[in-house]
């Protein structure tokens, strides 16, 4: 098994409200970002797992994603993975 490091970003579609991103775009402007004009939030996991390759973490990553992580009626995620460097004994 090899090691891998996951970056799971988790962000509302597209179109659908986003009180969060209302609320930091209002604060920002309130302290003169005028040139702000829509900001969203969402959320990102960082997890380090274990896995035969790349495909096979890509694979774990968005199942966790659908299952837990992710609303799947308001939230798309993104998947990034790289393998952790191997630290001699």
């Amino acid at each position: 098994m090899r090691s891998f490091h996951l970056e799971i970003r988790i962000s509302p579609r597209p179109g659908l409200l986003n009180p969060e991103g209302n609320a930091v775009q209002h604060a920002l402007e309130s302290l003169g970002y005028d040139s702000v004009k829509d900001v969203r939030v969402g959320k990102t996991f960082y997890v380090q797992l274990s896995a035969a390759d790349e495909d096979a973490a890509r694979t774990l990553a968005e199942d966790m994603s659908r299952r837990l992580l992710a609303n799947p009626v308001t939230e798309d995620f993104r998947i990034e993975v790289s393998e952790l460097a191997e630290v001699p004994a």
